[in-house]
Protein backbone atom coordinates (compact mmCIF):
# COMPACT_ATOMS: atom_id res chain seq x y z
CA UNK A 1 0.00 0.00 0.00
CA UNK A 2 1.54 3.38 -0.83
CA UNK A 3 1.06 6.11 1.49
CA UNK A 4 0.76 10.28 0.14
CA UNK A 5 3.84 11.38 1.17
CA UNK A 6 4.81 13.48 4.40
CA UNK A 7 8.01 13.45 6.25
CA UNK A 8 6.83 12.03 9.25
CA UNK A 9 8.88 11.63 12.47
CA UNK A 10 9.42 7.78 11.38
CA UNK A 11 11.11 8.51 8.41
CA UNK A 12 13.15 11.89 9.51
CA UNK A 13 13.96 9.89 12.81
CA UNK A 14 15.49 7.29 10.28
CA UNK A 15 17.23 9.34 7.94
CA UNK A 16 18.80 10.53 11.25
CA UNK A 17 20.13 7.13 12.15
CA UNK A 18 21.21 6.05 9.06
CA UNK A 19 23.20 9.49 8.92
CA UNK A 20 24.48 8.71 11.63
CA UNK A 21 25.80 5.19 10.87
CA UNK A 22 27.29 6.74 7.71
CA UNK A 23 29.49 8.67 9.47
CA UNK A 24 31.25 5.76 11.56
CA UNK A 25 34.09 4.26 10.58
CA UNK A 26 33.99 1.32 8.50
CA UNK A 27 33.88 -2.10 10.03
CA UNK A 28 32.34 -0.15 13.53
CA UNK A 29 28.84 -0.63 15.55
CA UNK A 30 27.58 1.80 17.66
CA UNK A 31 24.72 0.87 20.29
CA UNK A 32 21.53 2.12 19.59
CA UNK A 33 21.45 4.09 22.40
CA UNK A 34 24.07 6.18 21.40
CA UNK A 35 22.59 7.04 17.43
CA UNK A 36 19.32 7.92 19.65
CA UNK A 37 21.59 10.06 22.00
CA UNK A 38 23.43 11.42 18.96
CA UNK A 39 20.85 12.45 17.01
CA UNK A 40 18.35 13.46 19.59
CA UNK A 41 15.59 10.33 18.62
CA UNK A 42 13.53 8.58 21.55
CA UNK A 43 14.96 5.39 22.39
CA UNK A 44 11.71 3.00 21.87
CA UNK A 45 11.09 4.43 18.26
CA UNK A 46 14.64 4.48 17.30
CA UNK A 47 14.32 0.50 18.06
CA UNK A 48 11.39 -0.03 15.90
CA UNK A 49 12.77 2.05 13.42
CA UNK A 50 16.19 0.28 13.46
CA UNK A 51 14.62 -3.49 13.08
CA UNK A 52 12.57 -2.06 10.41
CA UNK A 53 15.93 -0.70 8.72
CA UNK A 54 17.71 -4.25 9.64
CA UNK A 55 14.35 -6.54 8.13
CA UNK A 56 14.81 -4.08 4.92
CA UNK A 57 19.09 -5.03 4.21
CA UNK A 58 20.42 -1.32 5.25
CA UNK A 59 21.30 -1.85 8.55
CA UNK A 60 22.80 -5.07 10.18
CA UNK A 61 23.34 -5.49 13.69
CA UNK A 62 25.31 -7.26 15.93
CA UNK A 63 23.96 -8.89 19.39
CA UNK A 64 26.03 -8.89 22.65
CA UNK A 65 27.89 -6.45 25.03
CA UNK A 66 29.91 -4.95 21.81
CA UNK A 67 27.04 -5.15 19.64
CA UNK A 68 25.01 -2.80 17.84
CA UNK A 69 24.44 -1.15 14.13
CA UNK A 70 26.40 -0.93 11.34
CA UNK A 71 25.33 0.19 7.43
CA UNK A 72 24.49 -3.05 5.14
CA UNK A 73 25.72 -1.58 2.14
CA UNK A 74 28.20 1.34 1.51
CA UNK A 75 26.68 4.55 2.02
CA UNK A 76 27.46 5.71 -1.19
CA UNK A 77 25.08 3.41 -2.65
CA UNK A 78 21.84 4.46 -0.27
CA UNK A 79 19.68 6.91 -0.94
CA UNK A 80 17.06 8.84 0.61
CA UNK A 81 14.72 7.25 -1.39
CA UNK A 82 15.95 3.99 -0.06
CA UNK A 83 15.44 5.29 3.48
CA UNK A 84 12.17 6.59 3.31
CA UNK A 85 10.68 3.08 1.33
CA UNK A 86 11.97 1.26 3.96
CA UNK A 87 10.45 3.07 7.03
CA UNK A 88 6.90 3.56 4.76
CA UNK A 89 6.79 1.89 2.00
CA UNK A 90 6.43 3.04 -1.14
CA UNK A 91 5.38 6.84 -1.53
CA UNK A 92 2.56 8.98 -3.49
CA UNK A 93 2.26 12.51 -3.71
CA UNK A 94 -1.12 12.33 -3.85
CA UNK A 95 -3.82 9.68 -3.68
CA UNK A 96 -4.44 10.08 -6.99
CA UNK A 97 -0.62 8.45 -8.51
CA UNK A 98 -1.03 5.28 -5.72
CA UNK A 99 -2.03 3.39 -8.83
CA UNK A 100 -5.72 2.65 -7.76
CA UNK A 101 -7.35 5.63 -9.07
CA UNK A 102 -8.75 6.70 -5.61
CA UNK A 103 -10.71 9.52 -6.56
CA UNK A 104 -11.95 8.01 -9.52
CA UNK A 105 -11.68 10.80 -11.78
CA UNK A 106 -7.70 10.39 -13.04
CA UNK A 107 -9.26 9.59 -16.76
CA UNK A 108 -10.29 13.04 -17.27
CA UNK A 109 -8.68 15.07 -14.39
CA UNK A 110 -6.55 17.88 -16.13
CA UNK A 111 -4.13 18.21 -12.54
CA UNK A 112 -2.43 14.08 -13.12
CA UNK A 113 0.01 14.90 -15.13
CA UNK A 114 1.05 18.00 -12.72
CA UNK A 115 1.05 15.87 -9.70
CA UNK A 116 3.17 12.83 -11.56
CA UNK A 117 5.52 15.28 -12.83
CA UNK A 118 5.44 16.75 -9.59
CA UNK A 119 6.32 13.35 -7.54
CA UNK A 120 9.20 11.80 -10.74
CA UNK A 121 10.95 15.42 -9.83
CA UNK A 122 10.82 14.94 -6.05
CA UNK A 123 11.62 10.63 -6.16
CA UNK A 124 14.46 12.37 -8.84
CA UNK A 125 16.29 14.21 -5.56
CA UNK A 126 15.96 11.57 -2.98
CA UNK A 127 17.41 8.90 -5.49
CA UNK A 128 19.97 11.00 -6.36
CA UNK A 129 20.66 12.06 -2.69
CA UNK A 130 23.19 9.57 -0.93
CA UNK A 131 23.67 9.11 2.36
CA UNK A 132 27.70 9.42 1.59
CA UNK A 133 27.26 12.90 0.87
CA UNK A 134 25.24 13.34 3.94
CA UNK A 135 27.78 11.89 6.71
CA UNK A 136 28.73 14.18 9.53
CA UNK A 137 32.86 15.13 9.57
CA UNK A 138 33.90 14.42 12.86
CA UNK A 139 34.80 17.76 14.78
CA UNK A 140 37.86 18.76 16.66
CA UNK A 141 37.49 15.79 19.31
CA UNK A 142 36.03 13.08 17.51
CA UNK A 143 32.79 13.23 18.12
CA UNK A 144 30.32 13.09 15.09
CA UNK A 145 26.47 13.86 15.05
CA UNK A 146 23.70 16.36 16.55
CA UNK A 147 25.41 17.17 19.73
CA UNK A 148 28.43 18.74 18.35
CA UNK A 149 25.90 21.57 16.61
CA UNK A 150 25.11 22.22 20.27
CA UNK A 151 28.64 22.35 21.42
CA UNK A 152 29.41 24.73 17.94
CA UNK A 153 26.28 27.51 19.38
CA UNK A 154 28.44 27.66 22.47
CA UNK A 155 26.66 25.04 24.44
CA UNK A 156 29.00 22.37 25.74
CA UNK A 157 28.60 19.13 24.14
CA UNK A 158 27.37 15.96 25.94
CA UNK A 159 30.14 13.77 27.31
CA UNK A 160 30.57 10.47 25.35
CA UNK A 161 28.53 7.45 27.19
CA UNK A 162 29.88 4.19 26.62
CA UNK A 163 28.31 1.08 26.76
Amino acid sequence: MQHVLRISRKIDYGLRAMIYLSSIQKGSVVPFREIARQMCVPEDFLAKILKTLVDEHLVKSTRGPHGGYCLARDAAEISFLDVIEAVEGPIALNVCLDGDDACGHSESCTMVSVWRQGQEKMLDVYRQAKLAELAFKPDVAGQIGLVQLGGAQGAPAPEPVSE
